[in-house]
């Protein structure tokens, strides 16, 4: 498994590097946010062919800041894990990131150990690109393409966040299946979620807000008591 470090602070990213190799990670290091993205892209062709990767992302950066980079990323459909590495630990500053598509923040500074976790479970989660190359997914007139991570419905393109296109994704995998939130969080968040937070819910209303409401037709729906899924 690949890991890219985007660090601009030589010690961190050297200590980063031994520790990470000590764990049979295959590390590369990019300095700045201009390189940083050239690395990303790089990494995501080699995910293609199979090889899996992560990036290690700061957010005070030379060239392009962090945030930007993230964005940049997903903007371009470039859904490589990203966990955010930063001395930014307000609460303003790690939503600003997860919102920009961070899958994980951790703030500076942070125990190894705690580190190796994180990355273990971001890599447990499977990549979106693992499923079949070109497989698309129709639940009436809402089509994802999982190859190109495209959204549409009617035929219009809709744009949604690394998150809400892996729940969605979730959903869409079987059309009138109800699934738990609890087996959403373990399929979309990890199995070290906290099954009393109500980020699904959260989640939810946002697809809503974009796949049904716009369009005035709800597919996407709530069996109360026990969770969501899309009409079949």
């Amino acid at each position: 498994m690949n890991i890219l470090i985007v660090e601009d602070d030589q010690r961190v990213a050297d200590f980063l590097e031994r520790g990470l190799k000590a764990e049979g990670y295959r590390i590369r290091v990019a300095g700045t946010g201009t390189l940083g993205l050239e690395a990303c892209r790089d990494l995501w062709e080699q995910q293609k062919t199979g090889v899996r990767g992560l990036v290690l992302l700061d957010l005070m950066l030379p060239g392009m800041n962090g945030l930007d980079l993230c964005q940049t990323l997903r903007a371009s459909h470039i859904n490589l894990p990203i966990l955010m590495l930063t001395a930014l630990g307000r609460l303003e500053d790690r939503v600003a990131g997860l919102r920009m598509g961070a899958d994980d923040y951790l703030v500076k500074p942070f125990g190894f150990e705690e580190l190796l976790a994180r990355i273990e479970a971001l890599f447990r989660r499977g990549p979106l690109i693992a499923e079949p190359v070109g497989s698309v997914l129709k639940v009436g007139d809402l089509e994802l393409d999982r190859a190109r991570f495209s959204l549409h419905r009617a035929g219009e393109e809709i744009r949604l966040t690394t998150k809400e296109l892996a729940l969605l994704e979730l959903l869409m995998s079987a059309p009138g299946r109800v699934f738990s939130r609890q087996r959403i969080l373990t399929n979309v968040w990890g199995i070290d979620e906290d099954p009393l937070t109500n980020v699904v819910d959260v989640y939810i209303r946002r697809l809503r807000s974009k796949v049904d409401e716009p369009f005035g037709t709800s597919l996407i729906e709530t069996v109360r008591g026990v969770g969501y899924r899309v009409r079949g």
